[in-house]
């Protein structure tokens, strides 16, 4: 009898066949990016004030400037009021001009923006400003909870049907509502097609992660998951490119996601299903003609004897997400590894949202985000494999956690030291995200592994969710918010190193915890967890 694992050595590991499938899983982050950051183009705002064109009529000569000075009031700052205008009157603008009008209202003709040429956003398009400014947070908030939605619903998906087939419909709905956004006729509608778009773009990278770790050796599987993810902030920096040559937000979507269309076309016919998820679910005969398709990709010859006796497990027992929390070992590495990512995303977002801009316009700035989360990409590659899961992601945690502390204890008046440290926070926490794909996709069961992935990414999107409202706390004491963000990562740092290490281990496929047949493999489960799974 042979494992999945020995016919994967003997079809190639890390061949031609799982280097082409990683290039095109690399394709679906860049749109992942596209959605999840575009907002900050679409969503742009711009200076404003108040549309006064009914003193054209008394006064129709009149020049931009002094239009603004008989209709607008003033702020303390000496600039005009954004929202209010004084109340029209029917006066000739010699009348108006001698004794001015002295009552005001709200902008009852609309809004003129001061936006270059051609350019356009919701915020101008929907009217967005002053009492309808809240639904741009609205909006991001609406997305965020289909962000949630979806870790949980294209995990279900991803293991009940199939890794591809929750590929390609992500991308097809991504394509769908991404394009749809563009033909918004209002507010609501928007927040609607965002909200589907959140519950796709939210979990492209979990599902290109999840099947390209099932297509490689375990000794290859951080390499795998590292270069998908590096092309997340890849497409962060395309995306300023092409929204600086594009300003009108409609245009903009839909060039960013029309491609999609080629995308789901290529991937319909060339996409393979895992089959490591196909031996799981009973298909073998399936999972056979996808492993002789690899071997002949990677020139590699296997006998068909060798993959006749591809060892079936018993599959008769049907698997679910509740699995994860009524098998022990299981409900331990779900709430360890929840924690983690919810703190993690805590961090993230937390300095994020306190980081002061650059001085730069917002293109450039957005451009440098992308590049700063590059090394943290990189760097994370080199550790975890040199240090194992285990030990890094609880070393990303513990530092970000001790740069938000130590950010209270240096003076405010050295603010370059600060944003140092702060960005040694963000750095670390960039880290921690990429080593959670790995090591979090590795902790579950083949049978399960989606369904866990998304159990952890819904609890990250519960941190972006609290994040800002943490700092709300602000008005109680300053050092509130930076206490909550860098002890939670602290802790959870603690708790990772009660989990195993999965550092070239080969991965489990169904829920049943097998001691190692050799050492080669290195200690994976204790005795502890062995133990719990028997009590079942």
């Amino acid at each position: 009898m042979s494992n999945f694992g020995q016919i994967l050595k003997e079809v190639g590991e890390f061949g031609l066949f799982q280097k082409r499938l990683v290039a095109a899983l690399c394709i679906p982050c860049i749109f992942s990016s596209f959605d999840l950051i575009g907002q900050v183009f679409t969503g742009m705002s711009f200076p404003h004030h108040c549309n006064t064109d009914w003193i054209l009529k008394p006064g129709p000569n009149l020049t931009d400037e002094r239009q603004r000075n008989l209709t607008l009031p003033m702020n303390k700052d000496g600039t005009f009021e954004s929202c209010k205008m004084f109340t029209p009157v029917d006066l000739d603008l010699e009348t108006i001009e001698a004794r001015g009008i002295n009552s005001t209202t709200g902008c009852i003709d609309g809004w003129d923006y001061e936006a270059p040429e051609g350019a356009s956003s919701i915020v101008t398009e929907f009217d967005l400003v002053c009492d309808n400014s809240g639904f741009v947070e609205a909006s991001q908030s609406i997305y965020m909870a289909g962000c949630l939605v979806g870790a949980l619903l294209y995990g279900a998906i991803s293991d009940r049907f199939g890794r591809r087939f929750a590929t390609l419909l992500c991308l097809f709905d991504l394509l769908l509502f991404g394009v749809g956004a563009a033909f918004s006729p209002n507010i609501y509608v928007y927040m609607i097609l965002k909200f589907f778009c959140g519950t796709s773009a939210g979990v492209c990278m979990m599902n290109a992660t999840v099947l390209g770790l099932e297509w490689t050796d375990p000794s290859k599987a951080a390499l795998c998951a590292q270069i998908i993810i590096f092309f997340f902030p890849v497409g962060m920096m395309l995306l300023c490119g092409i929204a600086y040559l594009i300003n009108d937000w409609r245009i903009l979507q839909m060039v960013l996601f029309s491609p999609l269309i080629l995308v789901l076309g290529v991937f319909y016919w060339s996409l393979p299903e895992s089959a490591r998820w196909l031996m799981t679910h009973g298909r073998k005969d399936k999972a056979i003609k996808e492993l002789r398709r690899a071997a002949r990709v990677n020139e590699r010859m296997v006998h068909d004897d060798l993959l006749n006796e591809l060892e079936m497990e018993d599959t008769s027992e049907k698997r679910n997400m509740f699995d994860i929390f009524r098998i022990p070992y299981l409900r331990k590495r779900t709430l360890i590894m929840g924690f983690n990512w919810f703190s993690t995303s805590l961090l993230y977002y937390g300095l994020t949202l306190n980081t002061s801009g650059f001085g730069l316009n917002l293109y450039l700035t957005q451009f440098i985000f992308g590049v700063v989360e590059i090394p943290a990409i990189l760097s994370c590659l080199f550790l975890i494999q040199h240090f194992g899961r285990k030990i890094t992601q609880a070393g990303f945690l513990f530092f970000g956690g001790v740069a938000c502390l130590m950010v209270l204890a240096i003076p405010k008046d050295l603010p370059v030291v600060v944003t140092i440290i702060a960005s040694l926070g963000k750095y670390f926490s960039t880290a921690s995200f990429s080593t959670l794909y790995v090591y979090t996709a590795e902790l579950y069961p083949t049978i399960l592994r989606h369904n866990g992935v998304g159990v952890n990414a819904m609890c990250s999107r519960l941190g972006g969710v609290l994040s800002p409202l943490i700092w709300l706390l602000e008005v109680y004491h300053y050092t509130i918010p930076m206490l909550i963000y860098g002890i939670a990562p602290v802790v959870a740092g603690g708790f990772c190193l009660l989990l195993p290490e999965t550092l070239n281990v080969e991965l489990q496929d169904h829920t049943e915890l097998k001691k190692p047949v050799d050492g080669s493999t290195g200690n994976r489960y204790s005795s502890e967890e062995i133990l719990e799974q028997h009590k079942l």
